[in-house]
């Protein structure tokens, strides 16, 4: 019982940690903290007296205008689509990358979306379809780069499910009814021919997900990271039984499933084209480093408010496909997603493909 208790606990300090790219207009109003959470002009918190406020002063107004002084503010979701640039904001600190990056890490997609349509930010990671439908609605910035593949895994208690056509009769237990988890799932239940032999059934969050599989040792549930990793840590018995994304590009022919991508505000690459190669870079380097050594990236995405605690962190980065996937290859891999979700839903993308200028490919 005691395990129980703080199996469900942890779920819920970790629970809306990672974004699945559902409906924009589906989720909640953030009450995160507007204040960036990590600041690359910020001087050391023990400066004292006028000279901390006069170079307090002086950030507020660099970042005001952003990029015209050199500036990126980078927005972006809680989770594994932020994981892969905390290497960088160390960096920028730093000096050592091509521009200089102020962060504001938020809890919803709407506060992103929100800060990219009123040009409070330069650069986003969002959702790979929430920045479809906005780009529909509202359009004024480009996809440079998809920063995150697959992060949803079905999991078990035991060893009875090896390939998506072993899920036939069974329940499967998951959230985001009418979201990417349900799509994804569905498109490859449809490949396989199963669809019709699998039962679906959703919960409001992961944490149901998780009490519902404490309680039927035979149920089989849906899951994104870090919540897989931090459900492992407490119980030996759960199983990676599938990796959606291994499963996706199987059936897709060449397709990839994507969670999240990186924009950034046309203004500033019509402008400034040099710092927007520059920060695309910077992101190439920084997922490098992330996914090289897990351990010190870990720490780093615990200050960044991400993930609670440094060894889930560190164990859930190679499960989080971070990635830096720009060009010719983003908008084939990227176009290909959207496609498989507008063809299930086409709300789920803004009620359109988007159009080509979508896509920057730096050409």
């Amino acid at each position: 019982m005691k395990r129980f208790f703080a199996f469900t606990l942890i779920f819920a300090l970790l629970l809306g940690l990672c974004a699945c790219g559902g409906d924009p207009a589906e989720t909640t109003k953030s009450t995160a903290d507007s204040k960036p959470v990590v600041d690359s002009n910020a001087g050391s918190k023990s400066a004292q007296g006028k000279d901390n406020q006069s170079n307090q002063a002086t950030r507020e107004r660099t970042e005001e205008n952003g990029f015209q002084n050199g500036v990126l503010r980078v927005y972006s979701l809680k989770g594994p689509t932020s994981m892969g640039i905390a290497t960088m904001l160390r960096d920028s600190e730093d000096g050592k990358t091509n521009n200089r990056y102020v962060s504001n890490v938020c809890t919803t997609a709407d506060e992103v979306t929100a800060a990219l349509v009123n040009g409070e930010a330069d650069a986003a990671l969002l959702p790979a379809n929430a920045a479809a439908a906005l780009f529909n609605k509202a359009g004024g910035f480009s996809v440079v780069a998809v920063n995150t593949l697959g992060v949803l895994y079905v999991v078990e208690n035991g060893d009875t499910i090896h390939s998506v056509k072993d899920l036939e009769g069974k329940t499967v237990y998951l959230t985001g009814k009418g979201t990417t988890p349900e799509y994804a799932l569905r498109y490859l239940l449809a490949a396989n021919g199963n669809e019709d032999k699998v039962t679906l059934e959703f919960k409001s969050e992961a944490q149901e997900v998780v009490t519902a599989m404490g309680e039927n040792l035979a149920a089989i549930g849906l899951l994104p990271q870090p919540f897989v990793t931090a459900a492992a840590m407490q119980n030996e018995q759960l199983r990676i039984a599938l990796d959606l994304t291994a499963e996706w590009k199987d059936v897709s022919k060449g397709g990839s499933l994507v969670t999240g991508v990186t924009v950034v505000r046309n203004e500033i690459i019509e402008k400034n084209p040099d710092m927007v190669s520059g920060f695309v870079k910077d992101c190439l380097l920084g997922v490098d480093n992330v996914n090289r050594d897990p351990a010190a990236a870990a720490e780093l995405i615990v200050n960044m408010g991400i993930v609670a605690k440094a060894p889930i962190a560190e164990k859930a980065i190679p499960y989080c496909n971070l990635v830096c996937i720009t060009g010719g290859e983003m908008k084939t891999l990227l176009s290909g997603y959207l496609k498989t979700l507008y063809d299930q839903n086409p709300k789920a993308v803004g009620e359109k493909m988007p159009a080509d200028e979508f896509y920057y490919t730096g050409e």
